[in-house]
């Protein structure tokens, strides 16, 4: 699996694969959390307890992981190609 290697020990075209499957992975959870973000306001309006509403928009931090490690991927490609 390549998630036990270093970037720099990938090849460009297993680079390329891991780069789209986070890309995949990072747009399923984005989606799932968009719409249960949308349910915590909706549950925070209808019953006054607005407290759910910073749950909601503080659950988007859970990405944060995701997001560095696609940028370390895009970075690696892009090194790669310049060379």
């Amino acid at each position: 699996m390549t998630m036990n290697k270093k970037l720099t020990e990938l090849t460009l075209n297993e680079l390329n694969i891991e780069k789209k499957k986070t890309k995949g992975v990072l747009t399923g959870l984005g989606l799932v959390m968009l719409i249960a973000c949308g349910i915590l306001v909706f549950l925070a309006a209808k019953s006054e307890n607005f407290a759910l509403i910073a749950v909601a928009s503080g659950s988007f931090i859970t990405l944060l992981p995701i997001l560095i490690r696609l940028g370390q991927i895009e970075k690696e490609i892009k090194n790669r190609e310049q060379e």
